[in-house]
């Protein structure tokens, strides 16, 4: 199988795109939005450059076809990439155009952060070819993709999934159970809901805890895993300081105030220019190329 349908080239969709082609595939992407279409080749162009300076071998046959409907863009397609926004309803709705629009035998995946697999195979005609295939942004430079498989997933299509992954030069994570957030963010959310606390609490602010985080336990995550770590440091050790610290740690179950209220006002990061922080087109350009630098040399450093 080498025809791969993209749908979907929102913030992740160039960089997967990017991969894919650049790993021999023959990749087909739509987008309902002609502007999101319109400014994907650039995004494309820019995430082959960064794969080009990781060294990643060129196998690209032909560039990305990006198409104007939907039908056009799945057929004759081995593998479809679910990849819209992250809401229930959107992606059911079109995990369900492209049932009827692809083999049985087409492996369709989802590139969702975190929605179980397990829902979106409802009312799918062949569930068992359907299987969580989620990148980690920005997908051309970060490695992983977990690969998760829903109640109805068959073992055969995992196991292709899985030696996909391999044959684009990533890595597999296999999750074993079809769980909310799957791994990644089940992680990642639980260190962003302490940070939010702890600046919302005025224990340090952004710029602080920014710095504490990337050059205390993420320098260190980065090397040395949460489990490795454990071993490291002494079980001992763990037991010793969470017995006391986690009933100090954040336990909310909604989202915290000092994020609320800055979306309520439309103020949403860098793709509005301000959120936490503020910025500048200029700057924006200048930051999303010099944490792109930085993450090529960290991959190339821990591959090394």
């Amino acid at each position: 199988m080498t025809r791969v349908a993209l749908i979907g080239l929102g913030t992740m969709g160039p960089g997967i795109a990017a991969v894919l082609a650049r790993a021999g595939m023959t990749v087909a992407a739509f987008d309902l939005s002609p502007e999101q279409r319109a400014k994907a080749p650039q995004a494309m162009k820019m995430a082959a450059g960064v794969l080009a300076t990781l060294g990643m071998a060129d196998r690209s046959q032909a560039e990305v076809a990006i198409q104007e409907d939907l039908a056009t863009a799945v057929k004759g397609a081995g593998l479809v990439i679910e990849n819209v926004p992250e809401k229930l309803e959107l992606k059911l709705q079109v995990l369900t155009e492209i049932d009827k629009l692809v083999s049985k035998e087409c492996v369709i995946a989802s590139d969702t952060s975190g929605i179980p697999i397990t829902k979106l195979q409802a009312g799918n005609s062949a569930p068992g070819r359907i299987v969580g295939m989620h990148w980690s942004n920005p997908p051309h430079i970060i490695p992983i993709i977990e690969v998760v498989a829903g109640r109805e997933t068959a073992p055969a299509t995992a196991d292709w999934m899985a030696a996909f992954v391999k044959r684009l030069g990533l890595i597999p994570i296999r999750v074993k159970k079809d769980v909310p957030g799957f791994v990644e963010n089940r992680v990642l959310y639980a260190v962003m809901r302490e940070c939010c606390d702890l600046v919302e609490q005025g224990v340090i602010d952004p710029e602080g805890l920014d710095a504490c985080v990337s050059w205390g336990i993420g320098y260190k995550l980065s090397v040395v895993g949460p489990m490795a770590l454990l071993d490291m440091a002494g079980l001992d050790i763990y037991q010793s300081v969470g017995s006391y610290l986690n009933k100090e740690l954040c336990a909310r179950g909604d989202v915290s105030p000092y994020v609320t209220q800055r979306t309520a006002k439309g103020q949403l990061g860098i793709k509005s220019g301000g959120g936490i922080f503020s910025y500048t087109p200029d700057g924006i350009k200048e930051l999303q190329s010099q944490r792109a630098r930085r993450l090529v040399a960290v991959r190339k450093a821990l591959e090394g």
